[in-house]
């Protein structure tokens, strides 16, 4: 989920400059032994507004929405269709989405403005993690889990940079970021960093691999375009980059995307089936 580049700009600056990132000491990363780690170059496909169905993009890796997947059924379908591959779960870390069969569970207190252009969702107060805003997203996690996936994609996982109605700081972000990773290792799934690039030195030793939308239509994708923060820092800790264009042509971005061995695709917004890879599969 992106807002708009001037918005989310300028709450960044605002976020970075009120509070240092190294204000608040962080948890010891907990290790995922015999977790899956995507290679550096791996085919997938990401496809939340609807169920995969056959035939299936002969890719590595799927990314799909874990609610609708929560019975198991599409995961050991995708499995059994091409042996080793792996299914990511998607769930939204940062907002409240009114369609969820979990939406009653959640605190008023914990609810915030509404996302802009997303009918439905609410962003979260993600310092109230350590209560029952924690208690459901572990469940959440344990569903993933139970499902047979075997990683997470938590989405939203950036709301300091965004107008939350909560005075959430960077500080805030790394801690809530940092426990969620630590809990999806707990349970034996790796776990993706999605967006929330400023924070990437700080994260990486957290998340197994990143996925991140638009970072070559606002020129934000490598520590050389952004001075201190890029995805190329992943490639360089041997931790995979799964990135998506919308609006781009191809020959926009895949080009550069294969220079940093990025595993980039052109999808549309809704993220159907609709995908063209810019290499492989």
């Amino acid at each position: 989920m992106r807002l708009p580049a001037l918005a989310a700009t300028a709450l960044v600056a605002t976020a970075l400059v009120s509070t240092p990132a190294q204000a608040r000491a962080l948890p010891a990363p907990v290790a995922c032994v015999g977790c899956w780690k995507p290679a550096l170059n791996t085919s997938w496909q990401w496809q939340l507004s609807s169920q995969p169905s056959k035939p299936f993009p002969d890719v590595q890796m799927y990314d799909i929405d874990g609610f609708a997947a929560k019975d198991g059924a599409i995961v050991k379908a995708l499995k059994a269709d091409k042996p080793g591959r792996k299914v990511v779960c998607y769930i939204s870390a940062g907002s409240f989405e009114d369609w969820r069969p979990d939406a009653g569970q959640f605190p008023q207190s914990v609810l915030g403005k509404d996302l802009d252009g997303w009918p439905g969702e609410k962003w979260l107060d993600i310092r109230q993690y350590t209560g029952k805003l924690g208690d459901i997203m572990k469940a959440r996690l344990d569903m993933c889990k139970a499902a047979g996936f075997d990683a997470v994609e938590p989405d939203n996982v950036d709301g300091y940079t965004n107008d939350t109605g909560f005075p959430l700081k960077a500080v805030d972000q790394l801690a809530y970021n940092s426990w969620f990773a630590n809990e999806a290792h707990r349970r034996g799934m790796s776990i993706a960093l999605k967006n929330d690039n400023q924070q990437i030195p700080q994260l990486l030793p957290y998340f197994d691999f990143a996925l991140n939308e638009q970072c070559w239509q606002y020129k934000e994708c490598t520590t050389a375009q952004n001075g201190d923060y890029g995805y190329d820092q992943f490639v360089a800790a041997g931790k995979a980059v799964f990135q998506v264009e919308y609006s781009l042509a191809t020959s926009k971005f895949c080009a550069k995307s294969n220079a940093q061995n990025f595993n980039s695709l052109k999808k549309k917004l809704e993220l159907d089936a609709y995908r063209v890879p810019c290499r492989g599969v």
